[in-house]
């Protein structure tokens, strides 16, 4: 059997945010095909007790503590010369040792880097007898420079300089690499655009949604308060772009909104709210769940799911999951990058503050009066279908088979092989 080297940013279990649930689903597909050598930095010390999972589907691991502090000493460290901040913040020795030994036994002939970062630890002269692929998932530099687009100085000029020197890395590494991944149609043509050198190799593996988890049956016990409208939005709290979408979205729309429906409810759930987030639940009718052990209840009893985005780039896992049980998503143009739902069809589109008040009144109002558009009968069939038709995972991740090289008949017999069962899951970003 093939031997693979996979490298990871974060523990890929459990897949309870963005990056882990597409890591995760990545391990299972590789361990179907590959004898796996995970290497990846631990950043939660919750997820310490997970570990065994994860190596349970691997031929080897080396698990990294990552310590926050040294971390981002290196990173600081890294504005004195010039090197992107995010490479030296997962810059470990221990790591680098662990890979040259794996590559040193002769028998790993592939390899895989999950993010931009862990790609410099097959950078090297070992690394290069390898087929290497890079999964950017994101054009990571382009966060950066909207960070830098959104923030006063001098936090922009940091942020600025970040997104140039990550650029020229991730460039660096596409040309090196035998292929580059992205999550979706629209972030391989923006990394087309900002490296035409490595076009030829850059393509994308979309994402996919458990559908028999993410289902349209009402999920148990409610939530809510009985008499109770909600609007929903799901979410890690301590991740920028969702702390700038919820003070955005209580500032300019949720006013106007309890106004008009004074039993409405704004529900923020999610994981580790800084206190820019639980600040916001001194304002009427805004309540901030913290993290909780399932999502579906609040998903499965709200009236309207909110994506109202300013920052984003890839895919947001968080519409499709909300699409998958047959819930309306109202979401800026920003949430909707990368997925190929039609407004209107299988959800609504908000550009700005009126719009999100007029798309959201009348769900609400179709919602009182009990017609089909407010219990979404219609937009929340047709966005499910859209899911089960585009976002499987196992036939999605073909794609990173064939950018590894795997025969398509091999890809194939190992299609039906058993996988593990995902445990109740977080909100993810």
């Amino acid at each position: 059997m093939r031997e693979l080297l996979f490298l990871v940013h974060r523990l890929p279990y459990p897949p309870n945010k963005g990056d882990k649930i597409r890591s995760w689903h990545m391990l299972q597909y590789l361990s179907r095909h590959f004898r796996v050598h995970l290497g990846c930095f631990i950043d939660d010390d919750d997820d310490w007790q997970h570990a065994k999972t994860v190596a349970a589907l691997c031929a080897s691991t080396r698990f990294i503590d990552l310590q926050r502090g040294p971390a981002r000493w290196r990173a600081v460290q890294a504005l004195l010369s010039r090197q992107a901040m995010s490479v030296q913040y997962y810059r470990d020795a221990r790591l680098m040792q662990w890979v040259e030994g794996v590559i040193s036994t002769g028998k790993v002939r592939h390899a895989l880097a999950f993010s931009g970062p862990m790609a410099q630890y097959i950078d090297g002269s070992a690394g290069r007898a390898l087929h290497r692929v890079i999964d950017f998932v994101d054009v990571d530099s382009d966060k950066w420079r909207q960070y830098g687009d959104s923030k006063p100085w001098p936090m922009s000029q940091l942020y600025r300089r970040e997104a140039h020197l990550l650029l020229q890395y991730e460039r660096h590494i596409a040309q090196q690499f035998t292929a580059a991944s992205f999550v979706s149609p629209a972030e391989a043509a923006l990394f087309r655009q900002c490296a035409p050198m490595a076009r030829r190799k850059t393509g994308h593996v979309s994402n996919g949604v458990d559908t028999a988890y993410f289902t349209p049956v009402p999920a148990q016990p409610a939530v809510y308060p009985p008499g109770v409208q909600a609007l929903v939005f799901t979410g890690a709290m301590d991740y920028w772009p969702n702390i700038d979408a919820m003070q955005w979205f209580v500032r300019h729309v949720w006013p106007a909104l309890r106004r008009q429906f004074p039993q409405l409810q704004l529900y923020i759930v999610g994981s580790a709210p800084v206190p820019a987030v639980t600040a916001l639940a001194r304002v009427g009718g805004v309540v901030v769940t913290g993290k909780v052990p399932d999502i579906r209840p609040y998903l499965a009893g709200a009236a309207l799911v909110v994506a109202p985005l300013r920052i984003a780039r890839g895919v947001q896992n968080k519409v499709l999951e909300a699409m998958a049980m047959g819930k309306i998503v109202l979401a800026t143009p920003q949430a909707l990058e990368g997925i190929a739902a039609q407004p209107g069809l299988e959800l609504l589109l908000a550009r700005d503050d009126a719009e999100f008040i007029h798309h959201a009144a009348r769900v609400l109002r179709n919602a009182q009066g009990g017609t089909a558009e407010g219990s979404g009968a219609a937009i929340g069939a047709a966005a499910r279908q859209l899911v089960l038709q585009d976002y499987d995972w196992e036939r999605n991740l073909r794609g990173l088979g064939t950018m590894l090289g795997l025969p398509a008949e091999a890809d194939a017999a190992a299609s039906g092989a058993a996988t593990p069962v995902l445990p109740v899951r977080e909100p993810s970003t």
